[in-house]
């Protein structure tokens, strides 16, 4: 009887999970775009206007990131302009919560079947490079080496600490903004 009670309680909260974590991963994104010169470098072989998407099937938590010129990114929120270009889409929203809670690395997640790719396959590629490379950077590294396929050896704790420092400050900034707004 308790079990039927809390099993719709902690899908909610996976829920609520999931759309917190994209919204910060999406908004973290454009700020380590604008920060870093690797990540440029990484995105700027993508098209100007090239929409990404990471998502929950069939209709949850999502993000939309727009490459702009010179490699920066630009989060869009759950919905973009237009179809997106390349989209990676969890099965379920318990996928979604393994990968966003650090349970799974996105590898071993795309390696059980747990999400699709939907779009050119080296564009996928590239935006998982940028995804450990931010998580590299803010998560602690007990976390991120659970989290990215493998944790860059050559990242320095000072270098690591003032990245990760820099990331937060412009995610709160636009938390901040997008409150200012409401």
């Amino acid at each position: 009887m308790l079990a039927r009670r809390i099993k719709p309680v902690a899908l909610q909260a996976r829920k609520i999970y999931v759309k917190l974590m994209m919204e910060v991963v999406g908004r973290s994104l454009q700020a380590i775009s604008d920060l870093d010169p690797s990540i440029r470098e990484e995105t700027r072989v993508l098209p100007d206007g090239f929409l990404f998407e990471m998502t929950v099937m069939p209709h949850g938590p999502a993000l939309v990131m727009q490459k702009l010129p010179k490699g920066r990114l630009r989060y869009c929120g759950e919905k973009g302009p237009e179809a997106a270009d390349l989209s990676i889409r969890f099965k379920h929203i318990a996928h979604a919560f393994r990968v966003l809670s650090f349970q799974e690395k996105t590898s071993e997640a795309f390696a059980y079947d747990r999400m699709l790719v939907d779009g050119d396959i080296g564009y996928a590629l590239r935006m998982t490079r940028v995804l450990n490379r931010l998580e590299a950077f803010i998560l602690p590294k007990l976390l991120a080496e659970r989290a990215v396929k493998e944790y860059p050896g050559n990242l320095g704790l000072s270098e690591k600490l003032l990245q990760a420092a820099r990331i937060y400050l412009q995610v709160a900034s636009q938390f901040l903004a997008t409150v200012k707004l409401a």
